[in-house]
């Protein structure tokens, strides 16, 4: 088993040396440290430790631990409130809840965007910039010269712009109804459109792009109830987003979205089990991981409770999706990534603040180890996802 034995602030003085490795691919986690899970209940622990990001190479076997350093996160919203850029220099990291200042014990919607510098040696937070309320999922657009965030609070989009690892605010979208709960935004590797997740009125949306130049087109999808995480295959011709569900204890599902066709359209819809949390890819878009609660955030005398989350793999042949294994995973299990050659997955446990690495031979996922983390992981994501 592989454990951090640094924590705090004297992360500060942690160097990164294998940043520049050429065989490193970075993952990068992001840990909340104001909320905890106790018997089902999100609960803000007294006098919580600042929340952390925690730096990955798992271009190795096992994965190494690279760094850790201070950024606001959030449980609250995708396990794609982080993003990487393409050559690995810079993450962005979102947080859609902080600590209530009138009330230590409650949490409020929080806007910040923090930009990473992972070649600095330690890696540092050069800008916090102003998204919008309750901003989680976050993409870098193909060419490296866009990021926009998805604001739950505020049902909107926050535009910008990127030159180097610099980010300037551009804009925003506006969907016209605060409560849509736009949840995540993924780009097609085009970089021509893009799709959102909306969670709050069931929809998905398709946005059209040209440079730096954002719109609405006004055109959607629906699939299932409160659509949430969203991958899209790296091949440009589908893409899989999970459905929160009503949170009753009734099997939730992912659907499939044919991309080929003009518009994109929800081709499948697939029952997986309790509240699909997060969706990824493998970097050859041959294979799906989607990460369930599977009931194991109720009250243990919850009817629904089961004492395990759970990890479905599908294999990918165009628009149908084949299940190849099923795994059992931690409680409040929230993102997940793959290792460039698709024989290694790491997953968030988030309740026991543990990175679990599993590898996986295209039949079978098995667990070979877990990285103890400073908070409880809730966002993770590397360049290619």
């Amino acid at each position: 088993m592989i454990r951090m034995l640094m924590r705090g602030t004297a992360l500060a003085a942690l160097t990164l040396p294998f940043l520049t490795a050429a065989n490193a691919q970075i993952a990068v986690s992001a840990n909340d440290n104001k909320i905890a899970l106790v018997d089902g209940v999100n609960t803000v622990p007294a006098n919580p430790p600042p929340d952390t990001v925690t730096i990955l190479d798992i271009g190795v076997s096992p994965p190494k631990v690279l760094g850790e350093l201070q950024a606001p996160s959030s449980v609250v919203g995708v396990p794609q409130s982080v993003a990487v850029s393409k050559d690995e220099s810079f993450a962005l990291v979102t947080s859609a809840m902080k600590v209530d200042p009138a009330d230590p014990k409650k949490t409020t919607p929080d806007d910040r965007l923090s930009v990473i510098d992972l070649k600095a040696s330690p890696p540092i937070v050069t800008a916090t910039l102003q998204a919008g309320p309750g901003v989680t999922g976050v993409s870098i657009n193909p060419a490296g010269t866009l990021a926009i965030t998805a604001n739950r609070n505020e049902g909107t989009l926050s535009l910008f712009t990127i030159s180097g690892k610099t980010l300037t605010p551009a804009g925003k979208i506006d969907f016209g109804n605060k409560a849509s709960g736009p949840s995540h935004v993924a780009f097609l590797p085009d970089g021509k459109s893009a799709l959102v997740t909306r969670d709050g009125d069931h929809r998905v949306s398709i946005l059209s792009i040209d440079g730096t130049k954002v719109e609405d087109t006004k055109k959607y999808m629906v699939g299932g109830f409160r659509p949430y995480s969203l991958v899209v295959s790296p091949k440009g011709d589908v893409a899989v987003f999970g459905n929160q569900g009503g949170g009753q204890g009734d099997s939730d599902q992912i659907n499939v979205v044919d991309l080929k066709t003009n518009p994109p359209r929800v081709v499948d819809a697939i029952s997986v089990g309790q509240t699909p949390e997060g969706v990824s890819m493998s970097p050859d878009g041959s294979h799906v991981a989607v990460i369930l609660h599977n009931g194991a955030t109720r009250p243990k005398n919850h009817p629904a409770y089961i004492d395990h989350g759970l990890m479905r793999i599908f294999k990918v042949d165009g628009t149908k999706l084949t299940q190849v294994t099923a795994t059992k995973i931690g409680t409040w299990a929230q993102g997940s990534v793959w290792s460039t050659d698709g024989k290694t997955i790491v997953v968030q446990a988030t309740h026991e603040k543990e990175l679990q690495v599993f590898s996986f031979d295209g039949k079978e996922a098995k667990l070979t180890g877990s990285i103890k983390t400073n908070g409880g992981g809730v966002g993770m994501r590397t360049s290619m996802q």
